[in-house]
């Protein structure tokens, strides 16, 4: 019987009886179908219990991460080194790597390997004796929890979370800011509609409105707090000749709660606002310098974590958000987008319309880049970001200047300017231009004097013809 030492978890080693059974991987599983027949191809080697919780979730850890705990390697080292000679079968290549490594020993991986491995967890209450069920599923529940939640707190990806939710967050908010203010604007604009005119921005409407109430105490009121003087003089005079209906005090409380909602909410939007900028610049620094921080927590938020964008290249970085448009041009054949989120950088602003297809291209690849560095780099500084942004900058301002460039045959050379000189021509007035009657040619009037001559000339010469 030859052996084969079997890893299932930290504590349990498995010795296989029957090597020539497990060649066959497709009907593998059949040998497993009951305790009788798996105890026929493996049996227990060594068990080490675990002394409490942390101990197995700090295990348990180590095995997902593909590490060697300190107390496999003693058991490792104690059990399997009797048997160097023979192979140590992982259900991890990268585990089997590092066994190797650090313990040498011959370690193997293969769909064999894997096909035993779920033959053992269907039976392995059957392998382990004198372990009942019911203990055995409330000790992996347990793990399981432990391990889920130490996932949930460690996660390198956790801080991901954070940003999508604020920058989802920060879009509800303005869209509901929208409706609340839109709202307020057509509710108050029954009672003074020349209100909406005179103030545009839209938070010192709803404050003005919380201020003062009914229009009637604009005469009285002071809001120079909140208006400049020239304004408030127009919000004055036009409360004395409003063509608003009257309303009822109820409806002007209603009025005002809503003012009040709408001020929180913008206050908030704020808080959120600085929050955000505050986390994008403490995880991904130098994308925030490259496309901005609304920008890159959208970016973040679509692709849906950091680890995820720093996967896709530039050309999907650069295309982001116009999945929809990208298709249909595919689909039917036409010209595909140039851009999706990434037009909203400040860069892509500033470039002409020509020249947005090729800035948004350049300032994808860059940021391609900082995004990687930003979720696989050790260091936290903006400084590359900051140099992929300087070149961007660059390559924008020679492409503007292209455009004041001559069309010649090189294509490269500068227009020229003539140099000015000030010619001082004394010019006569032309008196010919003052008349307005018309010019007749003298031809013409030699033509019409010789034409009478020679009808009479004709006349003659037929009165001569006739005398004869």
């Amino acid at each position: 019987k030859s052996e084969l030492n079997i890893v299932v978890c930290c504590v349990i080693f498995l010795q296989v009886l029957n090597e020539k059974k497990l060649q066959e991987v497709d009907s593998l599983w059949k040998e497993f179908e009951t305790p009788e027949k798996a105890n026929k191809i493996v049996k227990l080697k060594h068990f080490e219990k675990f002394q409490d919780t942390t101990e197995a979730l700090a295990a348990s850890t180590a095995l997902v991460e593909g590490k060697l705990s300190k107390n496999l390697k003693k058991i490792l080292k104690k059990i399997v080194a009797k048997d160097a000679h023979e192979q140590l079968a992982v259900a991890d290549a990268k585990l089997g790597g590092v066994i190797k490594e650090k313990l040498n020993l011959s370690c193997i991986h293969s769909p064999m390997v894997t096909e035993l491995m779920r033959g053992i967890r269907s039976q392995i209450e059957g392998l382990i004796t004198g372990l009942p069920s019911r203990e055995m599923a409330a000790m992996c529940l347990g793990l399981a929890h432990s391990l889920s939640r130490y996932k949930l707190k460690f996660s390198p990806d956790k801080v991901d979370t954070m940003i999508i939710q604020a920058i989802s967050l920060l879009d509800d908010l303005d869209k509901e800011l929208n409706n609340y203010i839109m709202r307020c604007r057509e509710w108050y604009g029954w009672h003074f509609p020349e209100l909406g005119k005179i103030i545009t921005d839209n938070l010192t409407y709803c404050k003005c409105v919380r201020k003062v109430g009914d229009r009637s105490n604009f005469a009285s009121s002071d809001v120079s707090d909140i208006l400049p003087e020239e304004i408030e003089e127009d919000v004055k005079a036009a409360a004395e000749i409003s063509m608003g209906t009257e309303v009822s005090e109820e409806d002007i409380n209603n009025i005002i709660h809503l003012c009040d909602q709408v001020i929180e909410i913008s206050e908030y939007r704020t808080q959120l606002y600085d929050y955000l900028k505050n986390r994008m610049m403490a995880i991904a620094p130098n994308l925030t310098v490259m496309v901005g921080e609304l920008v890159g927590a959208r970016l973040i938020a679509h692709a849906g974590s950091l680890l995820n964008l720093a996967k896709h290249p530039a050309s999907t970085v650069q295309l982001l958000g116009a999945e929809k448009a990208l298709f249909r041009a595919l689909k039917t054949k036409r010209d595909t987008p140039k851009f999706g989120l990434i037009y909203h950088a400040s860069l892509v602003g500033q470039s002409n319309t020509k020249n947005k297809g090729k800035i948004s291209r350049m300032l994808a690849a860059k940021t391609a880049l900082t995004i990687r560095y930003d979720a696989l780099g050790e260091n936290t500084s903006a400084e590359m970001g900051a140099e992929n942004r300087l070149k961007v900058e660059t390559r924008l301002r020679l492409l503007e200047e292209r455009g004041i460039r001559r069309i010649s045959g090189t294509g490269k050379a500068l227009a020229k300017t003539d140099k000015y000189q000030n010619k001082s021509e004394v010019k006569v007035f032309d008196p010919s231009g003052d008349s307005t009657l018309p010019v007749v040619s003298k031809k013409r009037k030699i033509q019409e004097v010789d034409e009478p001559d020679t009808a009479v000339a004709v006349k003659a010469k037929k009165f001569k013809a006739e005398m004869k």
